[in-house]
């Protein structure tokens, strides 16, 4: 509903298409939360996906996401200031995951041929031109230029994010096994490390073992900027973004969020 009459007839044009394909659809209308509008709504989205499939027992969440989506999303991590995983950019679906993403391998330009030649209409949301938002300027001011450099710029971004996971997963299942080697039984909500263990790790183990642990825990990671996972590896007594503290204390280093 973030963008009125238009809103509207997008559920509408919805309506009609699966009319006439014999689909059953499901609609809704849900008030955004405070917050990152982008993010927010994307939450209350994929929330409403969940629910709906669970409701009609759906195996899968197809979402169609492109390879320029891809693209997009990839040199906004970058722009931001993105390490590995960031460079995975959209997952097109995991083991373990009810969202996958089939035409993430074909173009923009692609999926708008084919729906001229079987003339299908289709809609365009008006907020995707939005320049306060530094993806729209991506995609309409930064991807035409690096065309100009490389005409194959998206394919190139697809193939760094497939190499990226490939490696981050690689990554991950090392990380795993060495946090279960230096972690200590929990003292209730505080998480506890064996000082001497971690010390002998390199600064880069440290810094990815903690951060899994971290994420395991589901503490707030947006207030948390490369500089903060840096300080985190130094396994000292500091305090992090979403009132996480962390203290050196004997031969441990325990870690709590208040």
């Amino acid at each position: 509903m973030l963008r009125a009459d238009e809103s509207d007839a997008d559920e509408a044009f919805v309506i009609e298409l699966a009319g006439n394909l014999g689909l059953p659809v499901r609609t809704a209308r849900i008030p955004v939360p405070p917050g990152n509008l982008e993010n927010e709504a994307r939450r209350s989205r994929y929330a409403f996906f969940d629910q709906v499939a669970a409701e009609s027992r759906a195996g899968w969440i197809a979402t169609a996401h492109t390879l320029d989506d891809q693209a997009e999303t990839v040199l906004h991590r970058v722009i931001r200031g993105t390490g590995l995983q960031g460079l995975r950019g959209i997952d097109s679906g995991r083991p373990g995951s009810t969202v996958i993403r089939p035409l993430l391998e074909f173009r923009r330009s692609e999926l708008r041929e084919y729906l001229a030649s079987i003339r299908q209409p289709f809609r365009e949301d008006s907020s995707n031109a939005d320049p306060r938002f530094t993806r729209n300027r991506i995609r309409s001011e930064l991807m035409p230029l690096l065309e100009t450099f490389n005409p194959q710029i998206a394919e190139v971004l697809n193939r760094l994010s497939k190499q990226a996971s490939g490696l981050h997963d690689h990554a991950e299942a090392k990380t795993a096994l060495i946090l279960e080697g230096v972690e200590l039984p929990r003292a209730g909500s505080v998480l506890v490390f064996d000082l001497e263990k971690l010390a002998a790790l390199t600064e880069p183990q440290r810094r990815a073992v903690l951060r899994m642990a971290w994420q395991r825990e589901s503490w707030p990671e947006s207030g948390m900027t490369f500089a903060h996972w840096e300080r985190l590896a130094t396994i000292g007594t500091a305090d992090f973004p979403g009132r996480v503290r962390t203290r050196k204390i004997g031969n441990v280093l325990q870690i709590q969020k208040s």
